[in-house]
């Protein structure tokens, strides 16, 4: 089965691809450093602990 590499969109046969589901380890560390820096995120609202609400209110 082939597919594509999410980062570069180079396409790739999964049984063989080492980096699943990338193409190179370079293409995870592109993916990695997009999650850490932001620009990649999952949709929903901020949640925070009532311990933390509490310490906002205080101040």
């Amino acid at each position: 089965m082939n597919v594509n590499c999410p980062t570069c969109n180079k396409q790739i046969e999964w049984s063989n691809a080492h980096s699943r589901p990338f193409c190179s380890e370079r293409c995870q560390l592109i993916d990695l450093g997009k999650w850490s820096g932001e620009e990649h995120r999952i949709p929903g609202t901020t949640q925070t602990h009532p311990d933390e609400e509490a310490d906002i209110h205080h101040r």
